[in-house]
């Protein structure tokens, strides 16, 4: 984990951000205030999708405690996530059981990069990578004021000792 200091200025939070939800209207991420949120842009279609599991059991496991998981669909990934925003929260539901929120699909990198991820992109990981997002299920813990605390690359389970570990830590 990598934590990153928070300094204040107006870009040190992902609050004030603007994003859709995936079913239309906004997902108003100011609404997170005071909680910790785990960042993670998913998709239907890799390797890597069963870690919806995990992730579910994160928000089941910590919610009460002040925690959400918020996921954000993305396609920049040899087109993994394909569906639209119906194909998606359906089989989100009903393979999976997630009851987490979940933005519109966005892009993570390149030009069309949303802001979001224009704040999260620069914090290091634990190994000292920051920038482009690699690949889907790209984890970005932000802590209760919205600062971006710590990034685990797309491999580090949802459920891993490191992740708990700092979700633990930014809930106190």
């Amino acid at each position: 984990m990598t934590t990153v200091e928070n300094s204040g200025s107006p870009t040190s939070s992902v609050l004030d951000v603007e994003i859709g939800a995936l079913r239309g209207g906004s997902a108003e991420l100011a609404q997170y205030a005071g909680r910790a949120v785990l960042v993670v842009n998913v998709a239907s279609k890799c390797g890597l999708t069963p870690q919806y599991e995990g992730l579910e059991r994160l928000q089941e496991r910590y919610a009460s405690r002040g925690f959400t998981v918020l996921g954000v669909p993305c396609n920049q990934f040899l087109g993994q996530e394909p569906g639209s925003a119906e194909e998606i929260a359906e089989f989100c539901s009903a393979t999976y059981g997630v009851t987490f929120p979940m933005t519109e699909k966005v892009e993570v990198n390149g030009e069309g990069r949303h802001p979001l991820y224009a704040r999260l992109a620069g914090v290091a990981d634990a190994e000292g990578y920051a920038g482009d997002v690699r690949w889907n299920f790209e984890k970005f813990l932000v802590g209760r004021d919205g600062a971006v605390v710590a990034r685990f690359a797309p491999q580090v389970e949802p459920e891993s000792a490191e992740v708990v570990a700092a979700v633990e830590g930014v809930l106190g």
